[in-house]
């Protein structure tokens, strides 16, 4: 099976524009999580991290130009060209330009505006792709899976290089939907912790560059991944964790190690009752609960589908540094198997790093990273 190797990435976030800019300020211990007055959005106050001043075209969506800025910087670093005919590009993204709805008269052109894949050619067309840009939109997981389908489309010997990106933004469409769930805190959130209430919602962009060859490689490479289904309900995840569980066991037999190889796990931690007990269960199965977990979620907030992509690239930064980042907003333990939460910035020698994610409609996501 071939090796799918890292040639870079780029975070694009209210934390900064580039994952160095980010990763200082996550060791830094800045949050990007305000007290949001924004009334086009919602009639009451709410925390999120959201950008205050985002410059966009009269040709683009805010949503477009996140994935076009961030896909710009991962491309000068990487010194791969998107007219490559052994490159693919794939966006993820949960809501796309859905808050279009919004502000936009409702009409045909509108349907197809909105649509995921608009933007992606939209995207695809500003860099010059040559083949037609795949699209991977499954709830909470997609930066995770598109990850995946990225690696398997490499190893299955169709593409050289593909460049993966994520964003979401956030509107009053999004926001009202998870307060219909009663999901939203009315303060910071609080992953694992006993008080935890619920997410605070983000915005942000991703990309990461998979290659096959190594001589674009930065050592660390995607070694294993699996995904899953609980198929209990439409937003309420598994009750035992078992199907997390099967997800990451399998991602780490792919990977061709054990569960005691694993030295850091940055979890979804989204900082609602179900999720984070779920979450401790699947990795309590995996015989993992020894292992320092963190969730960034009191960063960056739930970035929704760049929230896998942002967290891998902070996993895979953090591998190069070997540096756990603490799990900001945990004091005490709330979930029913304890986990090994980081509460202070460490320093660890990570080999061997798991990244999980899941969500609505029961999926579920586990990825491997590995420093060679």
């Amino acid at each position: 099976m071939k090796d799918v190797f890292i040639v870079s990435d780029n975070i694009l976030s209210p934390l900064g524009i580039t994952t160095a800019e980010n990763f200082t300020q996550l060791k830094n211990a800045v949050s990007g999580i305000q007290l949001q007055n924004n009334i086009t959005i919602s009639a009451e106050p709410f925390h999120a991290s959201l950008f205050t001043d985002f410059p966009i075209s009269n040709k683009t969506t805010k949503f477009e130009q996140l994935l076009i800025n961030s896909i710009s910087n991962a491309l000068d670093e990487s010194g791969l060209s998107a007219n490559d005919k052994n490159t693919l590009l794939i966006i993820s993204s949960t809501k796309g330009n859905i808050s279009l709805l919004e502000t936009e008269e409702n009409n045909l052109q509108l349907k197809d505006r909105i649509a995921l894949h608009h933007s992606a050619k939209v995207v695809a067309e500003h860099f010059g792709f040559v083949h037609q840009p795949v699209v991977v939109s499954n709830a909470c997981i997609s930066g995770l899976l598109a990850l995946l389908t990225g690696m398997r489309l490499i190893q299955s010997g169709q593409y050289e290089n593909v460049i993966v990106a994520g964003a979401d933004v956030i509107s009053k469409f999004v926001l009202s939907g998870f307060q219909s769930f009663q999901a939203i805190s009315k303060a910071e959130c609080k992953p694992f912790d006993v008080a935890r209430d619920g997410i605070n919602l983000g915005e942000g962009a991703a990309t990461i560059i998979l290659s096959a060859n190594k001589k674009n490689d930065t050592n660390i490479k995607i070694t294993g991944g699996s995904v899953s289904n609980d198929a209990n309900h439409i937003s309420g995840p598994s009750r035992t964790g078992e199907e997390l569980f099967t997800a990451i066991k399998k991602a780490v037999q792919l990977a061709g190690i054990s569960a005691a190889d694993i030295n850091f796990i940055s979890a979804h931690g989204t900082a609602t009752i179900y999720n984070d007990e779920m979450e401790a269960k699947a990795i309590t199965l995996a015989s993992l609960q020894h292992v320092p977990v963190n969730s960034l979620k009191g960063f960056y907030g739930h970035t929704l589908g760049a929230a896998g992509l942002i967290e891998s690239v902070v996993t895979i930064q953090s591998m190069k540094e070997n540096i756990v980042l603490p799990s900001r907003g945990f004091d005490e333990s709330g979930v029913t198997n304890s986990l090994n939460i980081s509460t202070t910035l460490q320093s660890v020698n990570l080999k061997h790093s798991l990244k999980t994610a899941s969500g609505f409609g029961g999926c579920n996501a586990a990825l491997v990273f590995s420093k060679q």
